[in-house]
């Protein structure tokens, strides 16, 4: 069973907290596929990776790209890609997975101020805790930490 995790966005946007939480998993040796819901966040995120930070940028590509699947972050809109043999799958504003089976890990992002991805958030926390897997919520405080609260 993989390890799930929801992360509440209340304090910064997706763009702000990605990243880091990208930088975690390939510090750990993990590759990861990064879901989103339109070919236009995909393609988004795939340009703010590149520029997020002067000093330096995620190594990735997309499922557009030939070479996507090389790469140790994946940018996809496809609910079962996995082109790049990943330990972890991110979910952002409100992508599902065809199943989280063969992770690690699983992490769901959600903004806290869009009433339909937490809605969407809260039936996968229900889905994914009655399929067996280990969830945990995480919701940013005040100063952007992550607060365990369940």
């Amino acid at each position: 069973m993989a390890e799930v995790l929801f992360y509440h966005l209340t304090e910064s946007r997706l763009e702000e907290a990605l990243p880091d939480l990208l930088e975690k998993s390939l510090a750990r040796g993990w590759r990861v596929v990064v879901q989103a819901v339109t070919p236009e966040r995909r393609d988004a995120l795939d340009h703010h990776l590149w520029t997020f930070r002067e000093e330096s940028f995620l190594p990735h590509g997309t499922d557009a790209d030939s070479s996507g699947a090389l790469q140790p972050i994946l940018l996809t809109i496809d609910p079962a890609q996995a082109g790049n043999d990943p330990q972890v799958r991110f979910m952002v504003e409100g992508a599902v997975p065809a199943s989280l089976e063969p992770y690690v890990r699983g992490v769901y992002l959600f903004d806290g101020h869009d009433t339909e991805q937490l809605a969407g958030a809260r039936a996968r926390w229900t889905s994914e805790k009655a399929a067996g897997h280990a969830v945990t919520y995480w919701q940013q405080s005040e100063d952007r930490r992550w607060v365990k609260k369940a």
